[in-house]
């Protein structure tokens, strides 16, 4: 039976449990080795795999959050946590969130799922006979869920894992807009325009926008509204919204999916938060009144905080994994 979630006494402010974990693992490690895969479209994934390699465990993929890589405090304790369960662990890193900038113009997006489409049947073909699963984490949260929904029956996953993620992606934007003084706004807008930067001269056929513009987009929607959305099709922001968005998919998932989401997210709109109604039978639903995004920290002594979503999610894979082993 898998434990709901009691906040730490110590960190029951919402903002408290989004920041301060961060901070708590400064010098936190897991050995991993990067690699490039080849995609069908002439360019890269780079993934980074746990280490030592283990040719007979289980497989488990985790998608980091927006701008997110492997140094994100959240996906190494994830992995390493994945690591001590047995599993052979792989973050796979968003076009234009690895080390050097991809080739082709687009990058990635909340809805964008071709690419996890393409890394699973890799694997699958790769290791036919082994177990996998995955876990995303906020924007990869998202990916991950509007995949398995568009998969269905067909999805090759044996069990995925979401936390926190947005869903709902309109009304979260507006909450990041002015969420905390607009201080997470900033941080995700310069995250991204720095790393949109590097690829201004790969974009320039489609967009025309110098350095110095883009260093002055100062809103959320804006940047979407101008880069994200023209960049990868859509009509706008708020095309871009509607049909990334994975709310509308969650009712098709076919595959044993944990879901994990706090009331008290700032960094997203109540309106995200699902309910029974909006997932399928294979949907467990561990919703909390607090929690933070991606935060969960629980434990009674503030030197030994417990990360709680690194017990839950190998909880819950382990009893996925051991029943398909039967």
């Amino acid at each position: 039976m898998l434990s709901h979630f009691n906040p730490a006494w110590w960190m029951r402010n919402r903002h408290v449990q989004t920041i301060i974990p961060r901070f708590f693992r400064p010098f936190h490690h897991t050995r991993y080795q990067l690699a490039l895969l080849d995609t069908p479209d002439g360019d890269f994934l780079e993934l980074a795999w746990s280490l030592p390699k283990n040719d007979l465990a289980p497989l488990a993929i985790v998608l980091h959050g927006l701008e997110g890589n492997i140094n994100s405090f959240y996906a190494k304790g994830m992995m390493k946590a994945l690591k001590k369960q047995g599993y052979q662990v792989v973050l796979m890193h968003f076009r234009n969130c690895s080390t050097q900038a991809n080739k082709l113009p687009r990058a990635y997006h909340s809805g964008e799922t071709g690419d996890l489409d393409f890394f699973v049947k890799h694997l699958k073909q790769q290791f036919p006979n082994r177990a996998m699963v995955a876990v995303g984490f906020s924007l990869g949260g998202n990916v991950l869920a509007k995949y398995v929904g568009e998969q269905g029956d067909d999805c090759l996953l044996d069990g995925a894992a979401i936390v926190s993620a947005p869903y709902d992606l309109s009304p979260s934007c507006q909450v990041i807009r002015k969420s905390l003084g607009k201080i997470y706004q900033k941080y995700l807008l310069d995250r991204m325009k720095k790393s949109m930067r590097r690829k201004l001269p790969q974009i320039k056929q489609q967009i025309d926008l110098t350095p110095e513009q883009l260093m002055k987009i100062d809103d959320l929607w804006q940047f979407d509204n101008k880069l994200t959305a023209p960049l990868h099709g859509f009509d706008g922001a708020e095309d871009y919204y509607q049909q990334a968005s994975a709310k509308p998919y969650l009712k098709h998932i076919a595959t044993p999916t944990l879901v994990v989401h706090a009331k008290d997210d700032p960094m997203l709109s109540i309106k995200a938060v699902p309910s029974r109604q909006d997932v399928s039978e294979h949907v467990t639903l561990r919703i909390s009144e607090k929690g933070g995004h991606v935060g969960f920290i629980s434990g009674n002594n503030p030197f030994k905080p417990i990360y709680w979503l690194e017990q839950i999610v190998p909880e819950y894979f382990n009893q996925l994994v051991n029943k398909e082993q039967l």
